[in-house]
Formats: C-alpha cells, structure tokens, sequence
C-alpha cells in the first residue's frame, strides 16, 4: 500500500491523534496504533521522575520525530487504516479489497475511482472495543419481508454496492447498501436501533483494529453502531506534570522535626499513657503542630519514611512556596519564578489584596504530557492502556512530548478563603455540585468540588478570558492547574495560568510580563468586571444547572467558558456566584467591584472639586 505522507506535530500523537484515535488525514481514515508497534530506537524516552513515579515506572517516549523535508528514511509514525470497509465514488462497489497500480497496492478501485471509507464503525458498548461493520453480513440479515432463501444463501461478495437513492426520502433511509446479485437493499437507518447488530447476529472481536486476529478474548458485550468521527468513540485520558525540583510538601518535613525532637522517645515510650498526652502537648505546641499529629506519629499509624510518592501537585505546590518566598530567582533550569508579595496598603481596593498573598511570574517551566490511554463509548467503559505489547504489565511505555513555557502563578490567602467557606449559604451552594459529580459518570476524572476550587476555577477561566486580549496568545493557548483542595496536610489555594510549546526554546514572553503586580492586579479587575454581568442574564446568574451533566451553576460561554483544551476539567464545575456573589450567596471576591466603583467616585469628587476651585480663582 503507498504510505500517505502527512506531518503532525509532537504534540497532536498524544492529543487528538493519539493512541486509539480515528482521524481523517488526505480523505482517508486511519487509527493509531499502541506504543508496541513503534520503532524504539527512533522514539527517545523523555526523562521526568515525577511524571514515571505517578505511572508507577513506565518508560515515556517520544514519538519518532523528524526536522525538515520527509525522505525515504525519515523516522515516521506507523498509522493503519480503519475502517476497511470502502466504497468506491464512482462505481459504488463496496468491499474491503483495494486497487494495484504498478505493482502497488492504491487507495483506488479497479475503475479509477477514489475509495471512501464507510461512515458507520462498531464499537463495544463496555469493553472499549472496535471493529468494522461486516457489510455483507449486514446486508443479507434482518427480521423483514425482504429476508429470503436466496438472500440468505447469497454469496455474491463482489456484487455489494453502497448507493443513495432518492425516491427513498432523505436521511439514512436514503443510504442503502445493495446486492446486485440477490437484490438484497437495505438502509442505514436499520443500524441505529437499540441492540441493532446484536439482533443480525453481528459479535464482537474483543479487540482493537490493529490487533492480530486471534489476540483478543471473547466478548460478551453487545455492539453498537456509530459514526466513526464520533466524539465519544474516542476519550483519552492524559496526565501531566511540571519538571520542577521535588519540595517536600510542609506536613511531611514538620514530621521530621516532631521525630527528632528531644522529648519524641519519651512520647512512643509512654504511648496511650497520661504522660504522653502532655508530653504531646508541650512538643506541638513548640513546633507549631496539632497534639493529635504527634501522637499519630508515636503510635506508628502514619506513612513509613519511604512512603509514598507525594501527588504531583503537592510537590508543585511547595515548589511555588519556595519560589515565591526568595524573589527575583536567580537560578537556572527550567523552572524560573520571580515571587512578588501584594502589599495591603496599596491604592487597590483591599478586599483584593487582602484575599491575594503573592504573584508569581513563572519566567520558564517544562511540562511533560502523556498519554495513559483512552476508553470507549462511555465513561464508564473498560480502560485500554496505550501500550498492549508483551511488557505492558511489567514495563508499559506510554507516548509522552515534552514542552516549555512560560506563566503566571498566582497565591490566595488561606486564612480568608477558609473563613470564606466555612459560610453556611457557600457550603450549600457547592453542595449541589458535589452531589452530582457523586452521580456522575465522571467522578473520578473531576476534582471534588469543594468552595475554594470552584472559586478559583471560575477566576481562571476569567483571567484567561481577559489574557487572551493582552497577552498575544489566543484563549486556547493559555491553559489552567488548580491547585485548591483541603484534603491534603498542606491546604492549598492557587492558579497557575500557563503557555507552552513543544520547541525547546519555549515561548516568547508575552505572558510572563503581564505578571507583575501593577500588570496584573489590573487584569484581574478587569476579568472580574466582565463576569459581573453576562449577556446571557438573569438567565445565566440564576441557573443552577448549566453544561455537561448540569456540572455548572452560573456560568456559560457568555462569561466564564474557554476552549476545552485549556481546562482540567473539560468546562466543568464553575459558579460565577461563589466568585462575585448573588442572591443570599457571599463570593470570595464579592467587595472587590464595590470598591472599585468607591474609588472611582472619590476620583471623580475630586476632579470635580478641583475644577470648582479653578473656576472661583478666575
């Protein structure tokens, strides 16, 4: 078969022509196959301890790369094609079989005509499986008056035609497969009825397109069909870190010190015993801990030293704390961080700065993405790793681009947000969307949605909004990590809002230097002033079930969506109301705009006042 030559960039193998993907590339559909079919020598691992840690060791590589004109032996990326199944444009002919010109097998019928694949694919309704749809098979079953003997008992495989016929009405019912040589005719809009292909005995492989025949099990599960573009066919799940130092989060180093503490021994000697209680007491109040900790600790119930890899965003956080406490930094490598502290008796209004701790101006960082693998049809089908091969148990190798950049990082105080979502009225409001992400097929893809997330989710995608208009890059450039949960030792409540490219010189900056204070504070007021009304209002401030699975409240693309591939969460769990307020609920930043308007009013009395006195001393 002539190889179709088409450039990808790295980062499109791992999203959206991934591993399991269907893509049109040329007019013709192909799939892509699993790591195992990969040329290694010419895929480079990609080194991120972290990143590997998480995927419990897998080797992450590079999909084969090439600079330049493609040549003979330029290192490619293998593709197949899918469906098999084709008809011709010009003849009708419908088979799997392809055309020869010189030798070489062509995407061309034997007329000249161009080969189209068919539109309709199977894909297992649990096992994440596909296939193609046996035509002829198809064909010559059903349960109505057309089913005869003779249809039967055809077996004219090359008299299969796939046709539109008109005087049929429009629609699917107007594309019909035929056989010329039983006259067998049949539409497509027998395929779309529940259990459709099951009833015309159609089973599934139990594998992937790629596969060999007999590498798959038996599957129980009934086929459905599809379109083989379809959205849901294809649902990749991807994880990604940043290369940073590995900071030990603050709870895990404060244990260090509770052990190495003078009066430790006397603490596990005594365990469960009245002195031990007060022995406690005296240790955490010296280092500044809680006495159930210390005692935790004594009585061995907390993780061994060589625990557990720390979760890749409680090192990202302590790595920000870190930076941000030394200021200008200095240092090399890929992760730059100029921290900046807002002070409070600034001219902007406090209820922003007391709530804002610090900005960080995130001058380079790289990122690694990888590509765990991808599921099929729903959410809650079976998880087909991207990797199949013989080591995919002991040693998987997952598809991996490495990526640097640039952003803004920005740290919110603790003690007001804590105190902010303690509020009955907030704990209702971000009840609605814990219960339904509870019922939600994709709970364990989502963050729990706790107040702090949704608020700081919500002003990402605010801040990302008003970026994309001063920063140079589009709103699908720029892209979100929420750092924003309480279940952790170290609590945490901060955005990062970031950029990066897959050249090795990363961005161009025009991100990172709207990160200074008098830069971005302004932003901030900014991306708040255009939330504070929606063109979709009331409607919008008052909805409490808005996009996928009702996993929004107030928020809709009017005011607070951006492009997918910028958010962690696919555009979900967002609420303008716990960011500005409304009804009986008190936003994280509700007296921010107020002020404002106060300080242009005073502004305004001024000017006034002192052209009153111009207009009297002349």
């Amino acid at each position: 078969m002539e190889p179709i030559v088409h450039d990808l960039r790295l980062s499109e193998t791992i999203s959206p022509f991934g591993v399991g993907a269907v893509v049109d590339v040329r007019g013709e559909s192909l799939i892509a196959p699993d790591t195992s079919w990969w040329d290694r020598k010419r895929a480079p691992k990609i080194s991120c301890e972290r990143l590997s840690a998480k995927l419990h060791g897998a080797v992450l590589r590079q999909p084969p790369a090439h600079a330049g004109r493609a040549a003979k032996e330029t290192a490619s990326l293998l593709y197949f094609r899918f469906p098999e199944w084709r008809f011709c444009e010009r003849c009708t002919k419908l088979s799997m079989l392809t055309g020869k010109h010189k030798g070489r097998w062509t995407n061309k019928c034997d007329c000249g005509g161009t080969l189209v694949p068919m539109r309709y694919v199977a894909v297992c309704e649990q096992g994440s499986h596909l296939q193609d749809i046996h035509w002829f098979k198809w064909a010559h079953r059903g349960h109505d008056a057309g089913m005869t003997e003779a249809v039967r008992h055809c077996r004219a495989y090359k008299e299969l035609r796939f046709v539109r016929s008109s005087r049929h009405g429009e629609g699917l019912t107007s594309l019909r497969v035929v056989c010329n040589g039983c006259k067998r005719d049949r539409a497509l809009s027998d395929l779309t009825g529940k259990d459709s292909l099951h009833r015309d005995g159609l089973r599934c492989d139990g594998k992937q397109p790629w596969e060999n025949e007999n590498t798959g099990d038996p599957c129980e599960h009934h086929l459905k069909a599809v379109q083989r573009g379809a959205t849901g066919n294809y649902m990749a799940e991807r994880l990604s870190a940043l290369d940073i130092p590995e900071e030990v989060p603050q709870f895990i180093g404060k244990k260090d010190e509770i052990r190495s503490h003078v009066y430790f021994e006397k603490v596990v000697a005594d365990n469960g015993g009245p002195q031990a209680d007060m022995v406690a007491g005296w240790i955490a109040d010296e280092l500044g801990v809680s006495k159930d900790d210390v005692l935790r600790l004594a009585a061995g119930d907390d993780e061994p030293d060589d625990a557990p890899l720390l979760e890749l965003k409680d090192g990202e956080w302590a790595a920000f704390l870190k930076k941000l406490d030394n200021g200008r930094d200095h240092s090399g490598g890929d992760f730059i961080v100029d921290g900046w502290r807002i002070r409070s008796d600034s001219a902007w209004p406090p209820a922003l700065t007391d709530g804002l701790v610090a900005v960080g101006q995130v001058r380079r960082v790289r990122e690694v993405r990888a590509l765990k693998g991808f599921r099929r049809h729903t959410a809650q089908a079976d998880f087909i790793s991207a990797d199949l091969g013989p080591d995919r148990k002991r040693r998987p190798v997952f598809p991996a681009v490495e990526m640097f950049g640039e952003g803004i990082f920005l740290r919110f105080d603790e003690a007001r947000i804590a105190a902010w979502e303690s509020r009955p009225e907030v704990q209702a409001r971000a009840r609605i969307l814990i219960d339904r992400r509870e019922s939600s097929p994709w709970a364990d893809r989502l963050d729990v949605p706790e107040p702090r997330y949704i608020a700081l989710h919500t002003i990402a995608h605010l801040l990302i909004r008003r970026l994309a208009f001063a920063s140079g890059y589009s709103s699908a450039s720029l892209q979100e990590r929420i750092y924003a949960n309480t279940d952790r030792p170290d609590h945490t409540a901060g955005i990062l809002i970031y950029t990066a490219a897959g050249d090795a010189q990363g961005t161009l900056g025009g991100l990172v230097r709207l990160g200074e204070p008098d830069r971005i504070l302004p932003l901030l007021l900014a991306a708040l002033g255009d939330a504070d009304v929606c063109s979709n209002d009331p409607v919008c401030i008052e909805s409490d079930r808005q996009g996928v699975s009702q996993l929004n409240l107030s928020a809709c693309h009017g005011c607070a969506l951006v492009s997918e591939t910028s958010c962690e969460t696919a555009n979900r769990l967002l609420d303008r109301q716990l960011v500005l307020g409304g009804g009986d609920v008190r936003g994280l930043l509700d007296d921010v705009l107020d002020q404002v308007r106060g300080l242009v009013d005073q502004q305004a009395t001024k000017a006034l006042n002192r052209a009153g006195s111009w207009h009297r001393a002349h």
